[in-house]
């Protein structure tokens, strides 16, 4: 997948209409006109300007309404530029199906088609509020067609262990080969669950499968940087893990849809999916995905500004990992939380929190615990970890060690596809350029350049 975004919602419009600015503004001084409120001139600066910040007139906006076929009351009701995401039709099937197993296989279905490679949010945070409270008091039931072959047990434990080896394959090679097999993958269980008989219990286990898949292609969606791919999967992965009356498999995949929302920006809304997942903690299975859970509540209040609320959430975490047993007893897709895993993430909190000593406190414990942090298991993981650690090391002055770091970054890196882990080593090389008067410096920019 090419890690390019559309970096706004009017530009991703005008160019899925194949227009261009003038052509767009051609029609919206038209409608503009139409409405009593005069002429607005078809300079394509203004474009420029409403994508770089600035916001239209709300009679502009308006007109824009018409062009693009919104109730103009959603102009005024959700405001500039969340209203636009109205005109994306069809995310509005995602986002408003029935919460229903018919609504679910509907949802699902509409994911199909080449990667939607924009780069924004496609939920506002009050979307986001209503999904959950939509999730919570979902009714629990599975719907099998009346006719059919039959399939059972072996079929869904078929799929639990494909679906298995694509999360590590994710860990080994990055996201752009996993995306493809994870959405052929959700295809397949789709089919099975629109034109396949089976017991109850069966549904269930397939529509946790297709949440699992769903929630697969969102991360590996958000890793090569298509924001609106990667939440169409989440808010799907939701549909099918309350079809699936699976409480587990939803905290799961609210965990990941928070990840991608504080790294977009909206800490506020990270939380939000974090306190709806924690309010079914009577009915998860898992005390690794609890320590997840916790532990992405710390990343999220990290990026607020909220360095008491982050540091009670790393203890929260570390206190509900200290509950779980051996990895082999536990959900097989929680094999990456360990001690250490959730020590990295304590880091990268202080890290965002200006706090580097403490930063490299817990970067050193995720390899110095008994159950340490395994570089080994996911290159891109544990290179975005060593960036923050070189940042670290830069934050306090000891360019040496952030060095040592950053070669181990280019060095994991390799062969890897991944815009998250592209973009970190930008990030580091960046902050490394603050220092290019030290020759060891130089030398690596130019080796990475």
């Amino acid at each position: 997948m090419n890690a390019s975004v559309e970096p706004h919602p009017l530009t991703a419009l005008i160019a899925r209409r194949h227009w261009t600015a003038t052509m767009f503004l051609t029609r919206v001084d038209a409608c503009h006109r139409a409405l009593g409120h005069g002429g607005i001139g078809t300079r394509k600066e203004k474009v420029c300007r409403w994508v770089a910040g600035t916001t239209p007139y709300i009679t502009v906006q308006l007109a824009m309404a018409e062009v693009f076929g919104v109730d103009r009351r959603e102009v005024h009701h959700r405001g500039w530029p969340d209203w636009l995401l109205l005109a994306f039709h069809d995310d509005r099937v995602v986002l408003e199906s029935a919460w229903t197993p018919v609504g679910t296989v509907k949802a699902l279905e509409n994911l199909g088609g080449p990667v939607d490679r924009r780069g924004f949010l496609v939920a506002s945070t009050g979307t986001l509020a209503a999904i959950v409270a939509q999730w919570a008091t979902a009714p629990s039931s599975t719907s099998a067609p009346a006719a059919g072959r039959r399939v059972g047990r072996q079929v869904v434990e078929l799929f639990d262990t494909r679906l298995d080896a694509l999360r590590h394959l994710d860990d080994q090679v990055g996201s752009g080969q996993a995306y493809d097999a994870a959405t052929a993958e959700l295809r397949l269980i789709i089919r099975i669950l629109a034109e396949s008989a089976y017991t109850d219990d069966i549904g269930r286990r397939l529509y946790a499968a297709a949440a699992e898949a769903s929630r697969l292609a969102g991360w590996c969606a958000y890793d090569a940087g298509h924001t609106a791919a990667a939440e169409r999967h989440f808010v799907a992965a939701l549909r099918a893990a309350a079809s699936a009356s699976d409480d587990t498999m939803a905290a799961i995949v609210l965990a990941f849809w928070a990840n991608l929302r504080y790294a977009r920006g909206d800490a506020r809304g990270a939380l939000g999916l974090l306190d709806g997942a924690l309010s079914a903690r009577g009915k998860i299975t898992s005390p690794r995905v609890m320590a997840m859970l916790h532990a992405r509540r710390a990343r999220a209040h990290s990026k607020a500004r909220e360095s008491v609320a982050a540091f009670r959430a790393v203890d929260a975490a570390l206190t509900a990992y200290d509950r779980a047993g051996p990895a082999a007893d536990d959900l097989s897709g929680m094999y990456w939380v360990t001690a250490g895993e959730l020590h990295q993430v304590a880091a990268s909190s202080a890290l965002t929190l200006k706090d580097p000593r403490r930063a490299l406190a817990h970067f050193d414990a995720a390899f110095s615990h008994h159950d340490p942090y395994d570089p080994d298991r996911e290159a891109r993981g544990a290179a975005i970890y060593l960036a923050r650690k070189s940042a670290a090391h830069l934050a306090l002055g000891d360019i040496d060690a952030a060095l040592e770091s950053a070669h181990e970054v280019v060095g994991r890196m390799g062969g890897v596809d991944s815009a998250r882990g592209s973009s970190t080593l930008d990030e580091l090389r960046a902050e490394l350029g603050k220092h290019q008067q030290a020759r060891a410096v130089q030398e690596f920019l130019g080796l990475t350049a």
